[in-house]
Formats: structure tokens, sequence, C-alpha cells
């Protein structure tokens, strides 16, 4: 087991996540404007359909964890696995269908400075520091972000919710600081529900809004799913290269990767819809 200091305290790895709970949106985006936002990494966009990509974004609490408790707010792309090979449109829906694909964490906003000095260290997340806002009753849950408290993304949520399966763990891939990590990770879901469309986004101000609006948001969800009950443990980031020369994703040479550990458990951001 390995372990590693933050800020003067010892995790070790895999890092636990004992009780959570999320609120996500899946939503469809022309896959045009979504693309520059991969660049960096050397990744391609999975497409469901030609022409179009999927987006996450969502709010999770973290109520008891290695790392502490916090929140944090996601905005990820579904991507192909890295050394995937070319692919028709038609194999590349297929790959969608069967969770053989992989999640590009883009922004990370958290709450906890130690959580995002571990998140940045450990897994190259991209975490940075916002403040999170909370309320809820009978018809729904609303949460906001909000950066020197100017509000960027605001969502509300509705109630009711219909039970659906546990989704998969489809493997997380970040930059920073130049190199591609990939990380493995389970999780053991409970309490899952969903709807179609059921969230309301409001932009705010700030770059993460107008990249945002870039992608054609605000607009209907294609589903909006809360995870009651989140447990997960996230292992050690593998490095796989540092951009796109190294990174081969539909490359004729490309070898498909190893299935990770968690690989076919549930995920708090999975992008299936």
């Amino acid at each position: 087991m390995a372990a590693i200091s933050i800020d003067g305290t010892t995790l070790r790895l895999p890092i636990e996540v004992r009780k959570a709970r999320n609120w996500v949106a899946n939503y469809m985006v022309p896959a045009a404007p979504a693309r520059p936002l991969l660049a960096p990494t050397g990744l391609t966009l999975a497409e469901p359909r030609p022409g179009k990509a999927l987006l996450t974004l969502g709010f999770v609490e973290y109520e008891d964890s290695d790392l502490g408790p916090y929140h944090e707010f996601m905005v990820t792309l579904l991507v192909r696995l890295h050394g995937a090979p070319p692919a028709t449109a038609r194999r590349r829906a297929a790959e969608v269908r069967k969770s053989r694909v992989g999640v590009y964490i883009h922004r990370l906003p958290v709450d906890s400075k130690f959580s995002l000095d571990a998140g940045r260290t450990i897994w190259g997340y991209p975490k940075t520091l916002a403040s999170f806002e909370r309320t809820g009753d009978g018809l729904g849950t609303t949460w906001v972000l909000r950066r020197e408290g100017e509000p960027m993304v605001r969502m509300r949520f509705s109630a009711p919710w219909f039970p659906m399966p546990r989704p998969p763990a489809p493997p997380t891939y970040t930059i920073l600081d130049g190199t591609v990590r990939m990380t493995p990770w389970e999780t053991r879901s409970k309490d899952v529900k969903g709807r179609p469309g059921g969230v309301r986004l409001t932009l705010g101000t700030g770059a993460l809004a107008d990249e945002l609006r870039s992608l054609g948001l605000p607009k209907r969800a294609l589903l909006s799913m809360r995870v009651g009950h989140l447990r997960a443990r996230f292992f050690a980031a593998q490095p796989i290269g540092g951009g796109p020369a190294s990174v081969s994703s539909g490359s004729p040479a490309g070898e498909p990767p190893v299935e990770q550990p968690g690989q076919k458990e549930s995920a708090d951001a999975r992008e299936n819809t």
C-alpha cells in the first residue's frame, strides 16, 4: 500500500471515500467546440453520435473520506480509451453503449485546500478553490458554485426521481503540468435515481461559465441523476504521456489499454445516457 505525505499528513493508497452523495446532469453537446478542450491531452472524444459529445456537470458532497469532508464540482467529457485503434462512427457509438470509454476531467473546483493539494499531487486532478452552497426543499435541490463571491454555476435538480441501475466507473484522464494521467477507481453506489431532463442550469460569470456557453449551454439535460450513498476507492495515477505527441487515442499503432481495477463498477461521474 503506497504512502504519500500531503501538507504534513500521510495518506495511503488507495484513497477511500466512505460516505458521499452526488447530483449530476448529462448533456449532448456539439463535438466541434469540445475538441479544443482535449487538444492538450491527445485524447479523442467518445461520440455517441457523429459530431456529438457527452458532457457531465455535477456536484459531489464528501462527508467521510481520507481527504476529509468537502464539496466538489465536475466538468467532464466522455473520451475514447488511450491507445484505442481507429474506428468507424458505428464502432465509436458501440464503445459508449458498452462503457468502453474513459472520462476526461476538465475542471474540478473544490472548497478544501487539503483536497486540492492531494488531488493535484496524487492524480493530477485540476482542482481549484471555490465556494459552494446547497439548499433543498420537497421539490428538489439547488447548488450554487461561486468564486470570490460571484456565482459561476447554479443547478436546480428537481424531484421526483426513479430508481436506476448502478453505472460503471470508467477510468479518469487528466492533464496537469504537461503530463497526462489515467486513474483507475472503483465504487459501490446505493440509492441511485434519475430522470430525463430534471435540472435547470443557470450560468454566471467567469471563464468556466463562458466555456460552458461555448458548448451550447444552458440547454435541456438528457438525464439528471442523484446517488444517495456513494463509497469509492481511488488508486494511484498512471502517467501515460506528455500530450498529443505521446498519447495515442485512435492511432493505428496504439494498443488497447489493459482493463483497470474498478472499470466495471459504478461511478458518480458516469456519462452514459
